[in-house]
């Protein structure tokens, strides 16, 4: 069973369907100590700090749902899931592009405690089988007095094995923030340092140019994903201030932050030299 009390217990793992180079640039601008490894066939993993719920109190679940969002919308072709546990449950957010986060939760000692429908669209928005891999995903939403909330997050990462995810050795669900990061540097794990004042303009460069949507990010296209991501990411970041949450003000700063070098950059390529 997910253990002892308070935020010790607390960890995360932010699984990112994109190979490490996608993943790297707009990993870095949430400004927060991540470490990056490649986990499996087209699947990479950040291991957070965790001192949004070590140091502040703030539910881990909040904190990396703000961050699973921020990742997706500012990736836009590769949806993230965040992996995350406390004293008292444990369950996961999938965030892929603009479209609402969907998660599901588990109990300490495993009871479900989300609804059948979330696994579902989990399930779509990540392309599994409709059949075999629903069918599989299944007993997960039912009692099982034999399953805590580890062993349910254990039992969906195998279920995602068969799209070729595999955590690196080590990197177990449900442990605290501490031994995972532990795990993963003792497997190689790349630190993603913070981009200082003069760095962030070369990271934001790097996430407009870079990947499968580099092509499409000057013109029309540039402008209709900046502007969706002002509209987006202005609210966001308002409520996080107002709830004082550092995730959902990180997405809501990352999307605003997007917008705004998104619509100057395609402007600059605009203005005759």
């Amino acid at each position: 069973m997910i253990a002892t009390s308070g935020s010790r217990s607390a960890g995360a793992l932010l699984l990112c369907r994109a190979e490490l180079p996608a993943v790297r640039p707009p990993a870095k601008l949430l400004r927060e100590q991540l470490l990056l490894a490649p986990a499996g066939s087209d699947w990479s993993v950040l291991v957070p700090e965790g001192r949004p719920w070590l140091d502040d109190g703030e539910p881990v679940d909040r904190v990396v749902t703000g961050w699973a969002t921020a990742l997706a919308v500012s990736a836009a072709t590769w949806p993230v899931l965040a992996l995350w546990w406390d004293a008292d449950r444990a369950g996961f957010t999938l965030a892929a592009g603009f479209r609402r986060p969907v998660g599901y939760t588990w109990l300490a000692d495993g009871t479900p405690a989300g609804e059948d429908e979330a696994m579902r669209t989990f399930a779509a928005r990540l392309a599994l089988d409709p059949v075999l891999d629903v069918q599989a995903l299944e007993p997960l939403t039912r009692p099982d007095p034999d399953a805590d909330a580890r062993t349910r997050i254990i039992g969906l990462t195998a279920v995602l094995a068969r799209t070729g995810l595999d955590l690196p050795t080590g990197l177990a669900p449900g442990d605290s923030a501490d031994r995972l990061r532990s795990a993963a540097g003792a497997q190689g794990a790349e630190p993603l340092e913070r981009p200082g004042r003069g760095d962030a303009p070369r990271a934001e460069l790097d996430l407009v140019t870079g990947g499968r949507l580099g092509p499409y990010l000057h013109g029309p296209r540039a402008r209709l994903l900046g502007a969706a991501q002002l509209a987006a990411g202005a609210p966001l970041l308002a409520w996080g201030i107002g709830r004082r949450s550092g995730g959902w003000t990180t997405a809501g700063v990352l999307l605003v932050a997007h917008g705004v070098f998104g619509l100057a950059y395609d402007r600059l390529r605009e203005t005759p030299s």
